[in-house]
């Protein structure tokens, strides 16, 4: 049997990012890839009709400019990333929206009376997004280099956070908008993980835009699997990875998978102790996915969503909070939260001329085998009268359909594990370095380690550079730029 220095399971962004640093330090490096495409949930495919491409999952991408892989792996170089005009939109009933232009300051300025709150919220952040970000990216349990910026973002979790959180602000529009941003993270509205993912998505809207890449989020994978292969790299597709003892003799072996499927995977080589940790790891709620082909852009009632790359749908903060609760307590909201990208805004490669693909979701039970598509246009149409007119047709997924296609979506938890504070700070184990498991040679690099949720690549990097410095004994990152 040939032998092979590091071995990567699952072909994801955080694979991919460990494969690629693996490769540029000179070792041989394979990937092993279940499915016969390669990306994980950055894939893009005709999920409708001929000639519509529609992303899989992720569909827009702030942490391909802000993320300290992506930026020495200099991305920005190797595939086009385009920004709209609008960074993300959230529309009310009586036809006000809140709307997050790349500008801070032309935001505040449509605010009102709530701009000036808005503003003062996140310019701290916005002015040092590389000092937050760099914290962020990786694990809680290190010391910060600019504690200035995490004191300051530290303030706005516990202020948004909290019952505290509308105290801010005067109107409807801008609590809306937080809300928007902060129900990413699939928990319950307010709360300390959801204001932490809102503030930093805020903050990157305005620090370095929210960017969709031309042709789909498979250009970032392509860009990953090219590099790869020029630094001697390999991808096996079609084979699925079922126990250590089908592969290759290896120095050490990544997984870009769930902790659930390395336990499978190792079987009874994981020790006991960390065994029993990975066992308690938990997953979070879930989505149901729906993809539509358009004869013509979404008519919003409020016509600078027209311009947006991502739009929040679910109303005021009230009902998003409402409609995030239910799913909360395990059950189905009838009017949802939904969180639609319309890539066409920049991207005419993705649909035949003068149509249009859309990307939507709407969260629900893990494990949830309801369908959602009527919820879903049902909430579009009520911010956009005469939606249902321009659907050519649409192909949605359940929640269990979500695992069926990446089982790294446990119950359909496209978050890979729930992004509480906890497990944000135990993913998967408390630990300085929680990409290393106790196995020799053996690592996790998937986004249930640090820094979590998001195609970021940090996880697969940083456990590549552990894996370099503890199992290669190079403790000096190699160079990814062109």
């Amino acid at each position: 049997m040939d032998t092979v220095d590091a071995i990567v399971v699952g072909s994801g962004p955080n694979g991919l990012a460990a494969a690629v640093t693996l490769a540029r330090a000179g070792l041989s490096v394979r990937v092993y890839e279940r499915e016969s495409t390669i990306g994980g949930g950055a894939r893009t495919a005709e999920l409708t009709l001929p000639g519509f491409r529609h992303d899989i999952c992720s569909a827009v991408h702030p942490m391909a400019l802000a993320s300290e892989f992506f930026r020495r792996f200099d991305l920005v170089s190797r595939i086009q990333l385009r920004q709209p005009e609008v960074a993300y939109g959230h529309p009310l009933d009586d036809g006000r929206a809140g709307i997050a232009y790349p500008s801070l300051d032309e935001t505040a300025r449509g605010l009102g009376i709530d701009g000036p709150a808005w503003h003062r919220m996140l310019q701290p952040l916005v002015s040092e997004w590389r000092g937050l970000t760099s914290y962020t990216g990786g694990s809680l349990l290190r010391v910060p280099q600019n504690p200035g910026v995490l004191a300051a973002f530290a303030l706005r979790v516990l202020e948004q956070g909290s019952p505290l959180w509308g105290l801010r602000f005067e109107s409807e529009v801008a609590p809306a908008m937080m809300s928007g941003v902060s129900a990413h993270s699939i928990l319950p509205l307010p709360g300390l993980a959801p204001a932490a993912a809102g503030l930093i998505l805020a903050t990157l809207a305005h620090g370095v835009g929210w960017p969709i890449p031309v042709g789909g989020s498979q250009a970032i994978v392509d860009a990953l699997v090219n590099d790869l292969r020029a630094h001697g790299g390999e991808v096996v597709t079609s084979t699925e990875v079922t126990s250590l003892d089908e592969l290759p003799p290896h120095r050490a072996v990544l997984f870009d998978t769930s902790p659930k499927a390395l336990l499978r995977i190792a079987g009874d080589r994981v020790p006991a102790r960390y065994g029993r940790a990975l066992s308690r790891f938990r997953y979070g709620n879930a989505v149901a996915k729906l993809d539509l082909a358009l004869n013509a852009p979404v008519p919003w009632a409020n016509a600078e969503l027209r311009k947006a790359g991502t739009v929040h749908v679910g109303g005021s903060h009230a009902q998003i909070a409402r409609a995030e609760a239910t799913v909360a307590a395990g059950k189905h909201a009838t009017k949802p939260y939904v969180l639609v990208s319309q890539p066409g805004v920049v991207d005419d490669s993705r649909a035949p001329e003068g149509s249009q693909v859309l990307w939507a979701y709407t969260h629900v039970p893990r494990g949830s085998d309801v369908d959602q598509t009527e919820n879903i246009i049902a909430q579009i149409e009520r911010f956009a009268p005469g939606f249902r007119d321009t659907i050519i047709t649409h192909a949605g997924r359940t929640a269990v359909a979500e695992e069926q296609l990446n089982p790294n979506y446990v119950g359909g938890d496209i978050s890979s594990g729930a992004a509480t504070i906890g497990q944000l700070i135990r993913r998967p184990t408390l630990s300085l370095h929680p990409w290393q498991t106790p196995m020799p040679g053996v690592y996790l690099c998937s986004q249930s380690t640090p820094p979590g949720p998001g195609v970021n690549g940090s996880a697969g990097w940083h456990a590549a550079r552990r894996a370099l410095a503890v199992t290669f004994g190079m403790r000096r990152a190699p160079y990814l730029g062109l």
